[in-house]
C-alpha cells in the first residue's frame, strides 16, 4: 500500500477557493450533480484530506464540498444549507492523453497553482489507492476505511471505472469487486451499507454481502458520513432492465424471468422483516399516508396539465385505501429496498437474480428513507417498471407487461405466501403514486417518455383493479 494514505489530513489552505471557479463550470456537468437548472453561487469546505501528496508526480486529494445554489424555500421554513458532494481531486503536472476526459482544470493560483486537476476515478493509479486502504482499514484524517474481515480482499486487482451511471460512481476491480462511491453525501445511517449488513447477518444470497466501506468522521455530528460501499462484482450479470429490453427484441417470453424475480424479492423482503423491527399501521398512519399520496398527485397536477383530466378518479384509489384504514383494516411495515425497478437488479449467467443499490430516493431524507413502509412500494416499482421496459420496444405492447406482472406477483407469492394482488386497493394506491411522480419527471426531464407514464394514468384511473 503507499504510504502516502496513512498521512494525516491536510488542512489545504487556500484549496477551495483557487478551484471554486473550475469547479463551477465543471461539477454541473457530471451525470450525478443533482443541482441541475440552476447556477452553482459559491462552495464551502466540509473537509479536506489528503490520499496522495500533491507534491509528488501524483497527487489525490479528498473533498467534501457544500454546492450552493439559489433556491427558494417554502414560507417560513430556513434556507437549505446546500447539497455536500464527494470530489476525489487527482492532481498532476499534465494529463496524459488518457486521462483528457477526466480534465477539470489548470490551476493558476493556491497551493497548487501551476498543476492540472482532474476527476481520480478515471485514474487506475488513484483508483487502487482507494482499494489499498480499504484492505489495510486505513484511518486517514476523518476518513475510516473499514471492512468484513471475513472476506478477503486479494492484491493487484485492476481498476476500471463504470461510465453508465447517473447519481454515483462506481469502480470495478478484476471482476472481483465494485466500489460505489456515494456523491451527494448526508451524515446517517446510509441504507446503501445498512441494509446490506443486515441481510448478511441473515444470510441472503439475494444481495452482496459488503466486503469493505469508507465512512467521514466530522466534527460537531454524531453520525459518520457512509461514502463508499465495496461489494462482490456478480462476474458476469444482466441488470433486469437490459435483459428486458434485449428478450422484448429477439421476441422471446420473460415471464419466467419475472416470476423468478418476484420469488428474489420475496425472499430480500423475508430476510429483512427478520433483521430488523416491522411496525404496524393503523387508521393514523394510513391516513398520514393518504394524505401524502394526496398532495403529491395535487402538486403534479398543477406542474402538468395533462394530469389535471384524471386527478378526481387517481385521488380516489388513496381515498379507498383511507376508507379500508377507517373500517379497522391494518397492514404491516418493514424495512424495503425503496426505489426498486429492472435496473436495480442483477441475473447471473447461473440464472440467479440479486438485488442491489439500496440507497432509496437520494432526493429523500435518510430519516425517510430509513422508514418502515409496506412491501407493496417495492412491487408497485417493479410493477412500473415492466411498463416501462414494454413502452420501450416495438412491436411489445400491453400484453408483455401485463404478462410479466402477473408473473412477478406469482413468483413474490411463492415465496412470501401471499401475492400482492390479494390487496388491490393497496397495489393501487401504491402504482397511482409512483405513476403520478413518473409523470412529473418526465415531463421535467424527458418529455418524450411522458406518454408512458400517462398510460398508466390513463389505465388506473379507469379501472379500481392496478
Amino acid at each position: 500500500m503507499p504510504e502516502a494514505v496513512i498521512r494525516p489530513a491536510a488542512t489545504h489552505p487556500g484549496l477551495l477557493a483557487s478551484l471554486d471557479p473550475l469547479l463551477r463550470e465543471w461539477l454541473p456537468r457530471q451525470r450525478w450533480f443533482a443541482g441541475k437548472g440552476r447556477p452553482v453561487t459559491g462552495f464551502s469546505l466540509v473537509a479536506a484530506t489528503d490520499l496522495l501528496p500533491p507534491g509528488g508526480p501524483l497527487g489525490l486529494v479528498h473533498l467534501l464540498v457544500r454546492a450552493h445554489q439559489p433556491d427558494t424555500p417554502a414560507p417560513g421554513a430556513m434556507p437549505r444549507p446546500g447539497d455536500c458532494y464527494q470530489l476525489l481531486i487527482g492532481v498532476r503536472e499534465a494529463l496524459p492523453p488518457h486521462l483528457a476526459p477526466a480534465l477539470i482544470g489548470h490551476l493558476e493560483d493556491g497551493p497548487l497553482a501551476g498543476r492540472t486537476v482532474y476527476e481520480a476515478l478515471y485514474d487506475p493509479r488513484a483508483a487502487t489507492v482507494l482499494m489499498e486502504a480499504i484492505r489495510s482499514r486505513a484511518h486517514v484524517g476523518p476518513l475510516r476505511f473499514e471492512g468484513d474481515t471475513r472476506q478477503e480482499i486479494p492484491e493487484g486487482l485492476v481498476p476500471r471505472l463504470v461510465t453508465s451511471e447517473q447519481s454515483n460512481s462506481s469502480i470495478v476491480y478484476g471482476d472481483t469487486f465494485i466500489l460505489k462511491l456515494l456523491r451527494r453525501v448526508l451524515p446517517g445511517v446510509n441504507p446503501d451499507l445498512e441494509l446490506p449488513l443486515a441481510l448478511a447477518r441473515e444470510g441472503c444470497p439475494r444481495v452482496p454481502a459488503p466486503a469493505g466501506w469508507l465512512l467521514a468522521d466530522l466534527d460537531g455530528l454524531e453520525d459518520p458520513y457512509v461514502l463508499a460501499v465495496l461489494q462482490p462484482y456478480v462476474r458476469g450479470a444482466t441488470d433486469g432492465w437490459e435483459l428486458a429490453l434485449r428478450e422484448l427484441a429477439k421476441g422471446e417470453d420473460f415471464t419466467a424471468e419475472a416470476r423468478a424475480l418476484g420469488r428474489a424479492t420475496a425472499e430480500v423482503h423475508t430476510a429483512l422483516a427478520r433483521a430488523l423491527p416491522t411496525v404496524t399501521l393503523g387508521h393514523a398512519q394510513i391516513g398520514l399516508l393518504v394524505d401524502g399520496m394526496t398532495e403529491r398527485l395535487e402538486a403534479a397536477a398543477q406542474a402538468v396539465p395533462a394530469l389535471r383530466p384524471y386527478a378526481p378518479r387517481l385521488r380516489s384509489a388513496f381515498e379507498a385505501l383511507g376508507d379500508l384504514a377507517a373500517e379497522g383494516r391494518v397492514w404491516t411495515a418493514q424495512r424495503v429496498h425503496g426505489d426498486l425497478h429492472l435496473g436495480q437488479c442483477l441475473r447471473s449467467p447461473s440464472g440467479d437474480w440479486s438485488l442491489i443499490d439500496f440507497e432509496g430516493e437520494p432526493s429523500k431524507p435518510l430519516t425517510e428513507r430509513r422508514m418502515p413502509q409496506p412491501v407493496t412500494r417495492d412491487i408497485a416499482g417493479m410493477l412500473r417498471s415492466f411498463d416501462y421496459a414494454a413502452h420501450s420496444a416495438v412491436p411489445a405492447g400491453p400484453e408483455w407487461a401485463t404478462e410479466c406482472r402477473a408473473a412477478y406477483c406469482s413468483g413474490y407469492a411463492e415465496v412470501a405466501g401471499r401475492d400482492p394482488r390479494t390487496e388491490p386497493v393497496l397495489l393501487r394506491a401504491y402504482e397511482t403514486d409512483k405513476a403520478v411522480y413518473e409523470v412529473v419527471y418526465e415531463a421535467r426531464h424527458r418529455p418524450d417518455w411522458l406518454p408512458v407514464p400517462m398510460a398508466a394514468i390513463r389505465r388506473l384511473s379507469a379501472d379500481p383493479t392496478p
